[in-house]
């Protein structure tokens, strides 16, 4: 395998578990699972962010450097919406709120927009990943 394949592979694995995560937050939001959702949605970002630092063959095994590289490599140049690196780092900090603060709040309406942005966010990695011929059009 060349390693252009192997970067193309990776992609496409960070980008099916963007998409997993995605349909976990939405079934946890369904459920009144507000905290799971919160989780997952995030993750989801996360993820495609993953798939983006691949392309450059850059990796961290922190959350905080995946969050910078990405705002390096893929915000400030103007690839992508400034907008996606707000949304991304405050659902970081809600990620970190649900999953470890003792006085955790949100309400539906907060986790049902967080999650919209999570699906914007990723149909926009996916949507850059294609124009730049690093997945085909058949990859959702």
């Amino acid at each position: 395998m060349t390693e252009t394949e192997k970067i193309r592979a990776l992609i496409a694995y960070r980008l099916e578990q963007a998409d997993e995560a995605l349909r976990a937050a939405e079934m946890n939001l369904a459920a009144a699972m507000e905290r799971s959702a919160v989780n997952r949605a995030y993750y989801a970002m996360f993820y495609a962010v993953l798939a983006l630092l691949a392309t450059r063959q850059a990796e961290t095994s922190r959350h905080s450097g995946a969050l910078s590289l990405f705002d390096r490599y893929f915000v400030k140049p103007g690839s992508l919406p400034r907008e996606f690196s707000r949304w991304l780092h405050e659902a970081f900090s809600k990620r970190q709120d649900a999953d470890y603060a003792t006085d955790f709040a949100m309400t539906t309406a907060e986790v049902s927009e967080l999650t919209r942005r999570a699906r914007e966010f990723v149909a926009g990695v996916q949507e850059f990943l294609r124009e730049q011929d690093y997945i085909s059009t058949s990859v959702e």
